[in-house]
């Protein structure tokens, strides 16, 4: 009898370490279940975080190139801050698109979590908000951009024009100027010649007692010069005689301490109106 129950007791206490085994296994399921959903929504709930970050961090870096495309816009205009504003715009444009893609994200994210936090959402509205407005910013620099570039066209035409119409009156100016000169040259040039009789008859200056009496003479045996500059003429003779027709009262003949005639012009307008040729005949 005592085997009896001692059996029956040992089942029974087998029995009862049964159960409670399964109950502890049963109760250890739950926590895990419960830990992973717990971990599934700190895993979700990170996810959406970083994505959040990764959006204001974006939204930084895009307000920080708008002040340099601000800065270079305002500077002087020159190759290098156009360069700087294109490479600065081609990056905002680029970072706009990448952060408008990450809200959707962040939407789509909220919409298949398993938990809703209205604080959450009202954040992710906040960032949406944000970039919306830094959209709309960026659309009006690019417009403003646009437009200073086309006066900057317009600007750049009429330089040309400018310039071009400059070249040309600089052109002009210079061909005036260079026929003013030859025409002031023309104006106080002059031609002598001196020589004995048979010289000049031999150049066909004097011709049957007649001075330059054609223009068949020998213009390469005159001197030119400056009426301006050329008052005194040495003939380096003790005799001299002028042939050509100039009013005495705008020249001298004078001898130096030699004895050489040397002709002295006083009045160069009044001796040059007759004959810009001066003819002397000296033995």
């Amino acid at each position: 009898m005592k085997k009896i129950v001692i059996i029956v007791a040992g089942l029974v206490m087998m029995s009862a370490c049964q159960n409670h085994q399964e109950t502890a296994n049963r109760l250890q399921q739950q926590v895990d279940s419960l830990q992973t959903i717990v971990d599934n929504k700190d895993a979700e709930l990170n996810d959406i975080v970083v994505t959040m970050t990764e959006v204001q961090t974006g939204i930084a870096r895009i307000a920080e190139a708008e002040g340099r495309v601000t800065v270079a816009d305002g500077s002087q205009e020159s190759a290098s801050s156009r360069e700087i504003i294109r490479d600065n715009m081609e990056y905002i444009c680029e970072a706009m698109r990448q952060n408008r893609e990450l809200v959707a994200q962040l939407r789509e994210k909220l919409n298949a979590s398993r938990f809703k936090a209205d604080k959450l959402k009202k954040l992710v509205d906040g960032l949406q908000a944000q970039v919306e407005a830094q959209d709309m910013r960026i659309q009006e620099l690019q417009a403003s951009l646009a437009e200073k570039d086309s006066t900057i066209l317009a600007q750049t035409g009429r330089i040309d024009s400018l310039s071009q119409s400059v070249a040309s009156l600089t052109e002009v100016s210079k061909e005036q100027a260079g026929t003013m000169a030859r025409q002031e040259k023309q104006l106080n040039s002059a031609w002598f010649v001196y020589g004995t009789k048979a010289e000049l008859k031999e150049q066909g200056i004097l011709k049957g007692g007649d001075v330059l009496k054609d223009k068949d003479f020998n213009k390469d045996y005159f001197t030119e010069i400056d009426i301006r500059h050329v008052k005194d003429i040495k003939t380096y003779s003790k005799s001299a005689q002028l042939l050509t027709t100039h009013p005495n009262d705008s020249y001298m003949l004078t001898k130096d301490g030699n004895g050489y005639y040397e002709l002295h012009i006083s009045n160069p307008s009044r001796f040059w109106s007759v004959s810009k040729y001066l003819v002397m005949q000296v033995k």
